[in-house]
């Protein structure tokens, strides 16, 4: 449990925190250019396996924390989604905000709700 702990708060600190940076004051990538994709494969590919990893333990101790699985898996397609649109800087800001309030609220109710 704390290792899972650990790895919630290093995706709310590290790759959420991150990501919304990223869309407000980053570099916006333009998806056609080879260069860019390669790029951000280098970037996400460890933070994509940190998310998965993330998911995995989640919903194998489901039942000690405050969430349902499916939104532990919204939870996980929400920040992908996000982390993406962060680099290509596609979506609305109104929709990007939205994922990140809701990958947020679900970070912050395990952080709250199991360190008690």
């Amino acid at each position: 449990m704390e290792e899972f702990l650990r790895l919630t708060t290093e995706l709310k600190n590290n790759i959420l925190e991150d990501s919304i940076d990223r869309y407000l004051n980053g570099k916006k990538y333009d998806r056609k250019n080879h260069d860019d994709f390669e790029e951000i494969k280098e970037i996400t590919i460890p933070l994509f396996e940190r998310i998965e990893k993330w998911e995995t333990d989640a919903q194998s101790i489901v039942h000690q924390i405050p969430l349902f699985p499916n939104q532990i898996e919204n939870t996980k397609d929400n920040l992908e989604i996000l982390m993406l649109h962060s680099f290509f800087h596609d979506v609305r800001k109104k929709r990007f905000m939205e994922l990140y309030h809701s990958v947020l609220y679900n970070l912050d109710i395990i952080l709250d709700q199991t360190n008690k």
